[in-house]
């Protein structure tokens, strides 16, 4: 395949922009004004402390400068007495002059540091220094987690971006392709795991007419978290995924405990991220992320400016969590969801109907222990679950010194398949699939009137890296089908490649469809390059029918099917896979646009992008028409 870019430069140069450099702190963002104090009625007013603030939405999200004259709001106020500020981790280039210029912009302030928090901090510095270093684990060291394309970024205010090569194509004008992904607002104090970032949407507007330009605006979800450690100028709340392990992890718990007992954080108010997808439904936009509610944002379809409208319990329905990938049926309008956690019922399933109102809760008892549920599958009268070697075992570190998240081997993986519009679970029947693991769906149909489900799922051969050595991760494409007649489950192999982050046609969830698109590992996470399968061909050996390699050095995200529902004949496949891809070599960064039917998936439009996009999780297009119907 031919290279998407020119000739790389030198050696000397892909040296540079593969390092970790840090800025001085007063170049570390500022933090901009905080939305006031909202008290409910009948409770006293604020103490003088009290400066960090989010919001949980009850009723239809409304922007943040409005949010603070509605009664619904909740008082989510903490003590905000802690920290100095501390460098953050960046790469600069000269690509990235506008984010620096935004930046400068911007106003400084320095916190000042409590005696609890510096305590707290002390505790932490010992911890990461004597108990749990993080240069013993490569894979949670902040130097080499947050290297190369992998470093956060600034904020970026919505930059005009040339179209470097073709035309957009006419079904993508008016909408936005919008990234989520990890983007740590400060350098970690100790270990830090890739899925610890804080949340930040890369949203690229593309223009109506012919004569504009697209434009790109990069802003973090504004989570509880987010504000409470910006206002503090560093980190207060703990790093989920690398913290928590063995002796240190015990101890990072109880300095955590201690900050909750002096008020510097409150849990209560959300831990989440809002940093692995986005969803689209009842007329609003939300970032996602598992271990939170999601947050509510808004993309400006005149600007294209991206504004956290705030945490949303849709009416005091919702508590906990909810999927970072939940299924929005393309018929009906409805939303399937759910939610997992360490304690009983383990999965709790869920809806929401086409107006955006959640429905009542399902919980599922029968799972048998808490495991890292990602992502389940939905077809026209099913809902699936895979229960797989991932487990959650908090006291694994308490007994045992380990990690409470981590593989066992000796688990039987199962798929459970209980009515999509089931009241309770009486209906849920479990399948042992041994062998399948199973973090990400594609898609999943019935068959056979109604006698079988398929599922084609990416199978993640080697579970035990899935946390800890993600690079060494292979993910092999496979069909999956469960006769519910005789309960027999067969699986075909549809490819060798390494696939992952499969999407489809949105028109064909929960139907059958042909046609995948995947991302190639590279290692994963990082992608080489995009290959369509035909799960027409399962059985008759590799089904795979094009394939794009963006080249050398060159790397991308989650791809991204849009449908040409403006000029396209109504093929399943007739549209455009869109991405961002940064090349390692020369900094260079674009969206690309690639012809979903073409042999070779050829590159029909570039946009060059004026600043770099890390590479992150999920992407999402949003219409010209979903967003002029965004609800303010």
């Amino acid at each position: 395949m031919p290279d998407l870019y020119p000739a790389k430069a030198n050696a000397a140069h892909a040296a540079r922009s593969r390092r970790l450099s840090y800025i001085s702190p007063a170049a570390s963002s500022a933090a901009a004004p905080n939305p006031s104090y909202r008290r409910r009625k009948g409770t006293s007013p604020p103490p003088p402390w009290a400066a960090a603030t989010a919001t949980v939405l009850t009723s239809p999200p409304k922007p943040v400068e409005q949010q603070e004259t509605e009664e619904h709001l909740v008082d989510t106020s903490v003590n905000n007495a802690t920290g100095t500020r501390v460098a953050t981790a960046r790469t600069s280039r000269a690509s990235d002059a506008p984010r620096q210029a935004a930046r400068s912009s911007r106003p400084r302030r320095r916190p000042v540091t409590s005696l609890q928090a510096a305590f707290c901090n002390a505790l932490e510095e010992a911890i990461n220094t004597f108990v749990d270093p993080p240069v013993l684990r490569p894979s949670v060291d902040p130097r080499h987690v947050l290297s190369a394309n992998f470093a956060p970024v600034d904020e970026l205010p919505p930059t005009p971006c040339p179209v470097v090569r073709g035309v957009i194509p006419r079904c993508l004008a008016g909408g936005a392709y919008i990234r989520n992904g990890p983007n740590p607002q400060h350098l970690p104090r100790g270990p830090h795991h890739l899925f610890d970032g804080d949340g930040m949407l890369h949203s690229l507007l593309l223009p109506t007419a012919p004569d504009s330009d697209p434009v790109l605006c990069s802003r973090y979800v504004q989570t509880y978290k987010y504000i409470v450690e910006r206002n503090a100028g560093e980190p207060v709340l703990p790093n989920v995924f690398s913290g928590f392990h063995g002796l240190a992890g015990m101890a990072r718990g109880a300095v955590t405990a201690a900050r909750v007992l002096t008020g510097q954080m409150n849990p209560m108010e959300g831990v989440g991220l809002a940093n692995t997808s986005l969803a689209v439904f009842g007329g609003r936009l939300y970032a996602l992320g598992e271990s939170d509610l999601p947050y509510a944002v808004r993309v400006d379809p005149a600007t294209g400016e991206v504004t956290t409208l705030g945490r949303c319990d849709f009416g005091g329905r919702l508590s906990m969590g909810m999927t970072a990938h939940p299924k929005k049926d393309p018929i009906t309008g409805e939303l399937f969801a759910f939610r997992y956690g360490p304690m009983p019922p383990f999965v709790t399933y869920f809806r929401f109907d086409p107006a955006g109102n959640k429905g009542a809760d399902v919980p599922i008892f029968s799972v048998k222990q808490p495991s890292f549920l990602h992502d389940f599958a939905v077809t026209e009268h099913y809902a699936i679950f895979p229960e797989i070697q991932i487990v959650m075992n908090p006291m694994g570190m308490v007994v045992g010194g380990g990690s409470p998240v981590g593989a066992d081997p000796g688990m039987v993986p199962r798929l459970g398949v209980i009515p999509k519009y089931a009241a309770d679970e009486s209906e849920m029947r479990w399948f042992e699939v041994p062998g399948f693991n199973m973090m990400h769906s594609v898609n999943a149909w019935e068959e056979a009137g109604g006698d079988e489900i398929v599922m084609v799922a990416p199978n993640i051969l080697s579970i035990e890296h899935t946390l800890e050595r993600m690079e060494l991760i292979h993910a092999s494409v496979e069909l999956v089908r469960i006769n519910l007649r005789t309960g027999n489950v067969t699986r075909t192999p549809l490819a060798a490649a390494n696939l992952d982050f499969g999407v489809i046609n949105p028109s064909c969830l929960g139907r059958r469809n042909r046609y995948g698109y995947f991302g190639v590992g590279d290692p994963m996470p990082k992608i080489g390059g995009v290959a369509k399968l035909d799960f027409d061909r399962a059985g008759h050996g590799d089904c795979t029918v094009a394939r794009r390699d963006f080249g050398p050095g060159c790397f991308a995200g989650e791809p991204f099917f849009v449908p040409d529902d403006v000029e396209g004949n109504g093929d399943e496949d007739d549209g455009y896979v869109v991405c961002y891809v940064h090349d390692e070599g020369t900094g260079d960064n674009r969206f690309v646009v690639m012809d979903a039917q073409s042999p070779d998936l050829d590159i029909v439009a570039e946009v060059q992008l004026p600043s770099r996009v890390p590479y992150g999780f999920h992407g999402l297009f949003v219409t010209q028409a979903e967003l002029r119907s965004q609800h303010q």
